[in-house]
């Protein structure tokens, strides 16, 4: 079952039933608890805090995923681990703060969540993550997210739509011109070098062109040759 129709099949309202008599617990709270309030309070003030959503997105999916079952031989109760709770605590936390008008990384994380079984979806979450955030740091992760599931032409796609080379950090320009080199599109890779070369005033633009170069001018004389 993909990830989407699990998430729609968590949140759907379970039938009403007649309401049961509130069970009293005197369960102490989770060990993390102290923990996941202060990184809560973290998000509170930043929903772009990509290290406190990393560690409290590690909590929530491990807590979820520890599910009590009988152990059918001895009677006793032990936790299993289900991806099923994990994702859909994951995704709920994701979503919570994408609702924060400045949330761009909670969007970054749902297309990553949605990517396999949603890629429509999931760019969408990209562009407008991008959208949100201006400075370049959204198309970063975007593309960076997007090459790693082996997608270049979506990553170029995507950089191409939200790249502003003279008023974003250049490590935009980077990840572009490296998506069009995976892509195996050299020509966007050049013209996308030279637009950073030419556009972008960022002191550390003269570095990473220089790192970058080298690169296309070898899938230069390597298209050169193969034709």
């Amino acid at each position: 079952m993909s990830l989407i129709k699990r998430l729609r099949d968590a949140f759907r309202p379970a039938p009403s039933r007649p309401q049961a008599q509130a069970r009293v617990t005197s369960a102490p709270p989770p060990p993390d608890a102290e923990a996941e309030a202060g990184l809560r309070a973290r998000l509170e003030e930043d929903p772009n805090d990509v290290e406190a959503f990393s560690t409290l997105a590690e909590i929530v999916r491990r807590r979820a995923a520890e599910v009590e079952h009988p152990d059918p031989l001895t009677a006793d109760v032990a936790p299993v681990t289900s991806s099923r709770e994990a994702d859909t605590a994951h995704w709920a936390l994701a979503e919570e703060l994408a609702g924060r008008p400045r949330g761009w990384y909670p969007l970054i994380e749902l297309a990553r969540l949605s990517l396999e079984d949603d890629k429509e979806g999931a760019m969408r979450r990209l562009g407008a993550a991008c959208e949100r955030e201006t400075s370049g740091l959204a198309l970063i992760e975007g593309i960076k997210m997007l090459r790693a599931a082996h997608l270049p032409a979506e990553a170029l796609g995507l950089g191409v739509g939200h790249w502003s080379p003279a008023e974003q950090s250049p490590e935009a320009g980077r990840q572009i011109v490296e998506a069009a080199l995976e892509a195996g599109r050299v020509t966007d890779a050049r013209r996308h070098l030279r637009d950073l070369a030419e556009l972008s005033t960022h002191h550390d633009t003269p570095r990473i062109v220089a790192e970058l170069e080298p690169f296309v001018a070898r899938a230069e004389s390597d298209a050169s040759t193969a034709d």
